[in-house]
């Protein structure tokens, strides 16, 4: 569990630095840019071409993350069977990871739709006007809150790896084997403490003359 696993942890961290970033910067700048534009109808055609230009490299930091985090656990295993808490914290960063790729590749596949909606007028690039088509703005209403949930997602991942990596201090170590042997311990006494309940709760029945 010392040993070092630097091209692992880079992988992992500027894969997911890049993804926050991006999603990010895509809201606030991207979006907010071409909203600016005078020309209503050429607002939407201009943030597509952007996040056209931003989704390969998305792609490639998130597949660069994923790899980091996959072998990340694969080294860490033996400390996430041994550390208590170590486990639930795995859980749960994979379950937002899941999320997070989740509602990425669904806000790719309404972005896609925008860029085919050709040149549409509307009032920014997530929200629609009264000349904005019924389907045109059906996607911008969904990308509005999507939008920010990328950036959500993923910086709630950043925060989680803060915390897992304060689990990895030597007394946040020693502390999680402790608790997860006493654990183990308490088992088999608690165990044996339900038997020995169940086993008087039948002899009183016998007496009571229950079946």
């Amino acid at each position: 569990m010392s040993e070092r696993h630097t091209a692992l942890r880079s992988m992992h961290d500027l894969g997911l630095a890049a993804w926050f970033g991006g999603s990010l910067m895509g809201a606030f700048g991207v979006n907010g840019a071409a909203a600016q534009m005078n020309d209503s109808s050429q607002r939407l055609p201009m943030a597509s071409a952007g996040w056209a230009r931003w989704t390969p490299v998305n792609a490639a930091a998130i597949g660069a993350h994923l790899a980091g985090a996959v072998g990340e656990l694969v080294t860490e295993s033996p400390r996430v069977a041994a550390q208590a808490g170590v486990a639930r914290a795995s859980t749960l960063k994979t379950a937002l990871t899941v999320g997070a790729l989740a509602v990425t590749g669904y806000s790719r596949l309404l972005g896609m739709k925008l860029e085919k909606a050709g040149n549409p007028q509307v009032e920014g690039v997530t929200e629609p006007n009264s000349q904005t088509p019924s389907n045109v703005a059906s996607c911008q209403r969904q990308m509005r809150l999507l939008q920010w949930a990328v950036p959500a997602m993923t910086g709630a991942l950043i925060v989680m790896t803060a915390y897992m990596g304060e689990q990895q201090k030597p007394g946040e170590v020693f502390r999680g084997m402790l608790g997860r042997v006493g654990r183990t311990r308490k088992a088999p006494k608690g165990m044996g403490a339900l038997m020995a309940m169940g086993t008087a709760q039948r002899k009183r029945m016998a007496r009571s003359g229950c079946r």
